[in-house]
Formats: C-alpha cells, sequence, structure tokens
C-alpha cells in the first residue's frame, strides 16, 4: 500500500529558519541606543509634564502620585496633549485597552476623524473620550453579572498607568489603558479588582506606619516585577500540529531519547535564531517603556525567560500583557510560535510566571527591606509578619488564584512548585522568628563571606539563606516571589488575592499592637508581644525542605495545610464565607462581583479540558489511526513477502501483532473518550466542570499513552505529526 501524504521534512524546516534570520538580519542593523528609545512609544510623565500647562500638570501629577481624584477640565487638557502626541506617531486611532475576564486584553478602535461643517474632517479627542468609552459587553465573560442581551458595557481611563502607541507595518493606535465595568458599576474586568486592592493595602499600611511614628509617608504603594518563561517552536510545527493550534499544549508526543537530562540548555549559549528574537522583543518593549532587564535559556530546550525589574503593581500588571503580546507578534517574524501554555510538552519543565511583589512609601523606602540587622529592624518584621500571616490565613484564596488547566499540569511536576502553600524564607529570618517565640531577640546571623578557595579570586558576600526553588512563595532578600503563577495566566488577581490579604493581616496586627500598646503602656512591649504571638499561629506555613518530596505532603497534613491538587479543588474556596466577608470589607470584590469569578473560571475550565477532548479524539480518528493502518499494512505485506520467499518472518509478525494491538486498545480508550466527550454531566457549569475533570481527563489521559506507546512502534516517515525531537530541538 503507497503512501498518499508526505511526512513533515525536519530539514526543509532548518533551511526556511536559515533564510528567514538571513532576510531579516540582512535589513541592517536597528537603534538599540536604550538611552535613545527608552518610552518613545509611550506617554511618560516627562512628557506629559513637559506639554501641559503648570497648573494642569500640578493637578494630575496628584491624580498620579497621591490618588487624588481627577476632574474633566484636566482630562480635556490631557486629552489634548494626548491626541497631538499620538498622532506625531503616526497614529490615526486611540482604543481603550482593557483586561476582561478572558485573561487576555481587548480592544476597539475609534478614529480621530470627525466630519466639520465645509464636507472635509479635522482630528479630534476630547476629555469625555478619554475618560469613558462604551465597547459592546455582551460577549465577554461575566459570570452571571449581567445577561447576554444587556451589552452596554464602560471602559474607564485609568491615569496612573501611561498610555501608549502599538505599531504595525501600516500604521499605529493609541492604546490607552481602562478599566471595564458593566452598566450597573460591577467590575467586568481583572484591572478595577487590583486598583481597589492596591488602596485597600495603601489605607492598611499607612494606618501601620502611623503607629510607628511615620507621620511623614503619603501613601504606600504594591510594587510588581513579573518574570515570564515562554517556548519557541518552529511555525511550521506548529501548523502541522492541531493541538498546538487549537489548545496551546502538545496532547500526543512520545518521550524522546534526550530531554533536559544532561541540564545543558539552562543558562547555555542562546542560538543566533532566538537571540536575534530576543533582541528585537526587548527593543519594542523598551519603545513602550517596559524596564526589561534579563533574558537567558531556562532549563527545558526551545524554553526561555524574559524578566523586568520592579514598577507600580498597575503599571507592572500592564506591561506584562504588553510582553505576552509582544512576545508572540515577534515570534512570527522570525518564523516561530511562542507557546506561553504551563505544560506545552509533557516530562519536562513547564512554564511558570514567578511573581515578584514588595510594597514601597512615598518616600522610596521598601518595606520589605530587612536591613543589615534585621532582628533590629522592628518595623521590617511587622510588615514581613503580616504577609506571612495572610499566606497562613489566606491559603485557599492563594491556591485558587493560581488555578487554571493549564498549570494543573505544571504545579508539582519538573521545576515547579507544588500545589501545597507554604512559605520560605532562609535560615536568617527563620533563626529570628524562632528568638521571638522563644521569648526575644538578641542577634541575627551574619551573611559573611563565600570562600572560593582560590586566592586570585574575590570573597563573595554570603547570604544568609539558600534559595529554595520547590517554594511556591518565597523571601529572596526584599520581597517575596510567588513562584506558582502560570506562564499563560494574568497576574492581577494573584496579585489581588495578594494585596487584599495583606491589607486584611496589617488591619488586624496594628489593631492588635494599638490594644495591647494601651494594655501596657511600651510600643516595644506590645509590638513583641504581638509578633509572638502571631508566629505561634502562623508557624505551621513555614517550611524550608524539599517541596517535592512524599515526606513533606505528609508533614503539611499534619500542619493542617491544604493541598489542593486540582483546580476544581481549588476555586470553590473563592466564595467561601470568610473570602466573601475578606473582599467585601476592603472594597475589592463585592459577593456578586466573587461570584461571577468563580462561575467564569470555572467555565473556563469546562470549555478547554472540553476542546482538548474533543481535539484528542479528531487527531486520532483522522491522523493517527490512519496512519497506523497504513503502516501495518505495509508490515504484514512484507511479512508475506518475506513468507512466499521462505524465509522466517516471525520477527516481523511480532511488530505487526504489537501494533495491533496498541490499535485495538487505542480504540477501546478512543470509544471510552468519544462517550464522555457526549456526556455532559449536567446542566450547570460546576457540574459540567467536574464531569471534565473527574471522567474527560482520565479518558485523554488513556488514550495518550497508547497513542505514545504507538509512536515508538511506527515508522518515522508514517508518524503524522512533528515529534517532541523536532519540536524541541530544530532551532
Amino acid at each position: 500500500m503507497s503512501k498518499t501524504y508526505k511526512r513533515f521534512d525536519a530539514v526543509e524546516a532548518v533551511r526556511k529558519a536559515q533564510d528567514t534570520l538571513l532576510a531579516i538580519n540582512g535589513a541592517g542593523k536597528v537603534d538599540m541606543n536604550i538611552a535613545r528609545i527608552f518610552g518613545e512609544n509611550c506617554l511618560s510623565i516627562d512628557t506629559l509634564k513637559e506639554r501641559l500647562p503648570a497648573s494642569v500638570w500640578k493637578t494630575l501629577k496628584k491624580t498620579i502620585r497621591d490618588n487624588e481624584a481627577l476632574d474633566m477640565d484636566v482630562a480635556d487638557a490631557v486629552a489634548v496633549v494626548m491626541k497631538e502626541w499620538a498622532t506625531e506617531k503616526g497614529a490615526t486611532h486611540y482604543t481603550h485597552w482593557f483586561q476582561p475576564l478572558t485573561g487576555a486584553t481587548a480592544e476597539k478602535h475609534d478614529s480621530f476623524i470627525t466630519p466639520n461643517q465645509g464636507g472635509g474632517a479635522i482630528t479630534a479627542f476630547s476629555g469625555n473620550d478619554l475618560m469613558r468609552g462604551e465597547p459592546d459587553a455582551s460577549s465577554f465573560p461575566s459570570g452571571g453579572l449581567r445577561p447576554t442581551f444587556e451589552a452596554r458595557g464602560y471602559t474607564a481611563w485609568d491615569p496612573t498607568s501611561p498610555a501608549f502607541i502599538m505599531e504595525n507595518e501600516k500604521g499605529a493606535t493609541l492604546c490607552i489603558p481602562t478599566v471595564f465595568a458593566s452598566w450597573k458599576g460591577e467590575s467586568l474586568d481583572f484591572k478595577t479588582p487590583l486598583l481597589r486592592s492596591t488602596e485597600a493595602l495603601n489605607q492598611q499600611a499607612m494606618r501601620a506606619l502611623q503607629a510607628f511614628g511615620q507621620t511623614d509617608v503619603k501613601w504606600v504603594n504594591a510594587t510588581g516585577g513579573f518574570e515570564q518563561e515562554y517556548f519557541l517552536i518552529d511555525q511550521e510545527y506548529y501548523y502541522r500540529r492541531p493541538d498546538l493550534m487549537t489548545c496551546g499544549r502538545t496532547l500526543f508526543g512520545a518521550k524522546p531519547p534526550r530531554g533536559q537530562e544532561l541540564d545543558d540548555h539552562y543558562f547555555g549559549s542562546i542560538p543566533d535564531r532566538i537571540l536575534s528574537f530576543m533582541f528585537e522583543v526587548e527593543r519594542e518593549l523598551y519603545r513602550l517603556g517596559v524596564p526589561v532587564k534579563t533574558r537567558h535559556n531556562e532549563v527545558a530546550p526551545g524554553q526561555f525567560e524574559i524578566a523586568p525589574v520592579f514598577e507600580k503593581v498597575n503599571v507592572a500588571a500592564d506591561h506584562q500583557q504588553l510582553t505576552m503580546i509582544v512576545l508572540k507578534k515577534v515570534a512570527r517574524k522570525y518564523g516561530m510560535v511562542c507557546l506561553l501554555h504551563e505544560k506545552p510538552f509533557l516530562g519536562i519543565n513547564g512554564s511558570g510566571k514567578h511573581a515578584n511583589w514588595s510594597f514601597v512609601t512615598s518616600r522610596g523606602a521598601n518595606l520589605l527591606e530587612p536591613g543589615d540587622s534585621p532582628h533590629e529592624n522592628m518595623q521590617f518584621l511587622f510588615f514581613f509578619t503580616a504577609v506571612l500571616k495572610a499566606l497562613y490565613d489566606h491559603q485557599d484564596l492563594m491556591r485558587a488564584s493560581i488555578a487554571s488547566a493549564g498549570n494543573d499540569h505544571r504545579l508539582g511536576a519538573n521545576e515547579a512548585p507544588p500545589a501545597i502553600i507554604s512559605a520560605y524564607i532562609g535560615e536568617q529570618l527563620d533563626d529570628i522568628i524562632l528568638q521571638i517565640r522563644n521569648g526575644g531577640i538578641t542577634n541575627s546571623k551574619k551573611e559573611g563571606l563565600l570562600g572560593l578557595g582560590i586566592p586570585v579570586l574575590p570573597h563573595i558576600p554570603k547570604h544568609a539563606g539558600d534559595r529554595n526553588r520547590t517554594s511556591p512563595f518565597a523571601f529572596t532578600g526584599n520581597k517575596f516571589e510567588f513562584r506558582a503563577v502560570g506562564s499563560e495566566q494574568s497576574v492581577s488577581f494573584p496579585v489581588t488575592v495578594l494585596n487584599t490579604t495583606v491589607a486584611q493581616s496589617l488591619d488586624e496586627l496594628t489593631t492588635s499592637l494599638l490594644a495591647m500598646q494601651e494594655k501596657t503602656g511600651s510600643f516595644e512591649e506590645a509590638l513583641a508581644a504581638t509578633l509572638k504571638k502571631t508566629y505561634e499561629e502562623i508557624h505551621p506555613i513555614l517550611f524550608h525542605g524539599d517541596g517535592y518530596s512524599v515526606a513533606w505532603q505528609a508533614e503539611a497534613d499534619k500542619r493542617g495545610l491544604l493541598n489542593l491538587k486540582s483546580t476544581m479543588d481549588s476555586l470553590p474556596y473563592l466564595t467561601a464565607e470568610k473570602n466573601v466577608a475578606l473582599f467585601e470589607k476592603y472594597g475589592v470584590l463585592s459577593h456578586r462581583e466573587l461570584d461571577s469569578r468563580l462561575e467564569t473560571y470555572l467555565e473556563q475550565y469546562f470549555i478547554k479540558i472540553n476542546i482538548e477532548a474533543e481535539t484528542t479524539e479528531e487527531i486520532v480518528r483522522t491522523m493517527i489511526l490512519p496512519a497506523a493502518f497504513r503502516y501495518l499494512d505495509e508490515v504484514l505485506k512484507v511479512n508475506e513477502k518475506l513468507s512466499g520467499a521462505g524465509m522466517d518472518g516471525k520477527l516481523i509478525l511480532k511488530q505487526a501483532e504489537e501494533i495491533h494491538s496498541n490499535l485495538s486498545e487505542l480504540l477501546v480508550h478512543l470509544d471510552r473518550l468519544s462517550k464522555q466527550n457526549i456526556e455532559l454531566g449536567g446542566d450547570t457549569v460546576p457540574e459540567k466542570a467536574r464531569h471534565v475533570h473527574d471522567n474527560v481527563l482520565p479518558e485523554m489521559n488513556r488514550v495518550r499513552v497508547v497513542a505514545d506507546k504507538l509512536e515508538k512502534y511506527m515508522a518515522d516517515d508514517y508518524w503524522p505529526l512533528p515529534t517532541y525531537r523536532e519540536m524541541l530541538f530544530v532551532k
């Protein structure tokens, strides 16, 4: 039986990749003078200050830096400057750029052009255009906040996040960061609760600072720096993998002989094509005012990372969305596709988005900076303790905030933290906490110098504690790193949860401190007693060992820590009574808004698994089975010819029997999967989500196991899908 299809040619893909790189590099070098290009497509504070009248700028500065309300007269003046700046950059349209509950960004473009009475047109953009937009909200997730036929939704300008220009070869668009709400004023986006939570944190942190006598601080802002891991594969492979195109991850793929076992990719030399891509990504981000700092190879072959420096957290969240957009856009220019899924390839390192978080005062002080002697820096210990208390009190919320179908594949797997929420704080701080629990602190373990044993090499300052890569929430010197956030997720909701829970902790600790001070008459005694009592309660959340070990799961259970292994285990905690009360008390999310999040996340989980299941069935029926039948026919013909020639064909027949056995098993599991795909499990969204988790996913996995085994038996030129070996190593 002759083949009627052509197996994908990996060598040809390499040639195309080389031609693409040569063509791009042949166009000459681009301007990479960072000082000159940084922020050129971003309407920075400095640009606004230069172009606005002094009185207007003074009022706007209070809004941007001190969170004061903005009036329409100022908005009109800003709108004029914004339009002039954008049109100078070639922009013909503007858009209110927002973050709906899809986790991506959304935009509707409107032209600056307005007809005039003489039959011509002028460019116009008012304060009203800047302040408010009205996109159709009917097709965005609302989680039951409004029926589909009620389509009205509003966008409102966030003046604390700078506007920017997005370009392509044909033109440019002014993008204005906004929030998105329903006609009734309920949040339909990720940014609104993020801004609310930042204000809640500000209020409680200010109250705490006043207790410490810090009366000259005007505000406290949460800050963030969000690392982004991603995979790059040649687009030729992407278009030949229906699973990657529709699901973002491979639903099939046998483990290659070589994966990441050699540890040779991590921090390795970056291939030319990838490095050229990185240069262009960084250039575009610099022009947008995104302060990217780091690039390197990650652990898995084909995996990389980009990381920025710290910014005000809502701006950092906007910039993180821009980073994902630019990564995807530039990858296509180089003949590649950027995969942001948490687990695009089974059996190797998954991708995360480490969320580095801290908070700073209006005077520039980092409240999580220990100083030279942390045991003497009692203000640091107070705020540090508040974060740990938030983690302990709301480990359920922290886990739910990073729950997704994609992250379920990653948590607890290669290089990812476990689903058990715990904190790593290092040896020095752990020792201080032990001293506090024992009644008082007298010293801190010193960092010292790390001798390298070679006289000509310098002595390196040694940190007082090592790092723990298995910790989901680690203190890393002057910030916390939430390592469990998924690579494809919006950072806004995890940070919203972190801000809100820390606000509550600060509120409770400050109240306790002030009550104790009134009782004892001594601030120092009250502070010591408050910290001691708190650490007696929350010390189970601290863990410095191997988060991957089975022993830790047993130990965590003894400590009363939650082990919520899946999205379906963790999401229901969103609307637990204590969590509803938390969000409502601090004005971050109403009960209805929180219910809407739960409904939306469950619906997204169900839809994603359903798409994966139907794609699995389609690939097997239309690609894998026909290819296997062809190959089995070929093997049987060889056996027939050998028998006709009087030769022993036992080994050939054994190969045919192995293929037949796998095919039979595959058909059995495929039939079971098909039945589960048809069965929805109920009429409600929670019932459907539970069904795909309990019944569909296990059947998908069984189908995959057999299909991956079949890949190992079939001739390479018959297998219809690009293999892991090709996708991960052909660059």
